[in-house]
């Protein structure tokens, strides 16, 4: 995505090496390219711009940078603002998917930055939220400020997969006579139409800008005698989004240990970053009334109890999470205190993650 507008315009691209970000070395020197080469921009995921911190740029002339883009996870406000603060390079963060040449919104370089959006449609990129019915249809656009599925049109979305059982659901029909292509994300547009993301209808766990999908961790379980169900879902974290965390139940008279699961999962799931940091045996899974995993229940969990931990961590005893009661806030929190507790202090514990909240005192 970087170089699409640089190359169009004729301008240098500096590709730092074969394998990114991943190269020994290169955050190590990331501010001595920057000078060397004068930057005028870079794009990382999230956890990019955590780790160069790490490294000071004191005694580097970044004059030439004016900024870097952040996609592909959400940006936690609270490591923009540690960033921004400590290297003076403001972030604008946007939005976009492979199948839509990798950028459909962001916020605008020269403009209005809005922290915690993804920022205004690019040029040509039509985009917008809508209402769906249960069976995917349209039922018509949303209202400003009004959460649905966000839908994009455009010269920078492809055509469709090459394998027709992949486009199923693929397609929405507006009745403009355009194709729309679903992306699987919840969000809204305000009235000044930046866009604002609210949820991930897709199941995929996203650690450090890797997507990883569920089956890849529930399909080697369901090879084992003692499991019943499994289910993986995403522990929200302060430093790569989210860690990859599974929950079992196992089969009547099953005896399968946690550790023997998780040595046993090691061994069949070759990428790293999808090894689940945890798992959990449970009596019974959350079930729907038809009978189907219910997993935004055990994703639920995973938040209270992630961010609880963290607040409990940095003092505050006695605080406890809980994912906000509105349905149409399913992305928010609520963090309750003991009555005098440092309310800055614990918000600063939530800012790092990417999670609206509020907090209310005992």
């Amino acid at each position: 995505m970087t170089g699409l507008v640089p190359f169009s315009q004729g301008a240098h691209v500096v590709l730092g090496t074969p394998q990114g970000y991943r190269a020994d070395g290169l955050l190590a020197a990331f501010w001595d390219i920057v000078q060397h080469h004068r930057i005028h921009f870079f794009s990382g995921v999230p956890t990019i711009y955590a780790a160069l911190l790490e490294h000071t740029t004191d005694g580097y002339d970044l004059g030439s940078l004016e900024y870097g883009i952040c996609g592909a996870a959400p940006l936690p406000v609270e490591l923009m603002n540690r960033f921004e603060s400590s290297t003076g390079v403001k972030i604008l963060e946007g939005y976009g998917l492979t199948e839509g040449t990798c950028v459909s919104s962001v916020n605008p370089p020269l403009g209005e930055r809005r922290t915690g959006s993804i920022g205004l449609r690019i040029p040509f990129q039509r985009m917008k939220a809508v209402v769906l019915d249960d069976a995917g249809a349209y039922v018509r656009d949303c209202a400003a400020e009004e959460t649905g599925a966000l839908v994009i049109n455009g010269p920078n979305v492809f055509a469709g997969y090459r394998v027709a059982a992949q486009n199923a659901n693929l397609w929405v029909d507006t009745g403009d006579g355009e194709r729309w292509l679903n992306t699987g994300d919840l969000g809204r547009q305000d009235a000044d139409g930046y866009f604002w993301l609210t949820g991930r209808k897709k199941e995929l766990i996203i650690r450090g800008g890797h997507n990883i999908d569920p089956s890849v961790i529930e399909t080697p379980l369901y090879a084992h005698p003692d499991v019943q169900y499994a289910a993986a879902v995403g522990r929200p974290d302060p430093r790569v989004g989210e860690l990859p965390v599974v929950y079992v139940q196992l089969k009547d008279g099953a005896t399968a240990e946690e550790k023997d699961l998780l040595a046993y999962l090691d061994e069949r799931i070759a990428e790293r970053a999808a090894r689940p940091k945890a798992l959990h045996i449970i009596d019974s899974m959350p079930m729907t009334a038809v009978g189907k995993l219910f997993k935004p229940a055990l994703g639920r969990r995973e938040t209270e109890e992630a961010l609880t931990a963290a607040l409990r961590d940095a003092g505050f005893a006695d605080a406890a999470v809980r994912r906000h009661p509105d349905p149409d806030l399913p992305q928010n929190v609520i963090a309750t205190l003991p009555a005098g507790a440092d309310v800055d202090a614990a918000a600063k514990v939530l800012g790092a993650f990417a999670f609206p909240f509020t907090i209310t005192t005992d």
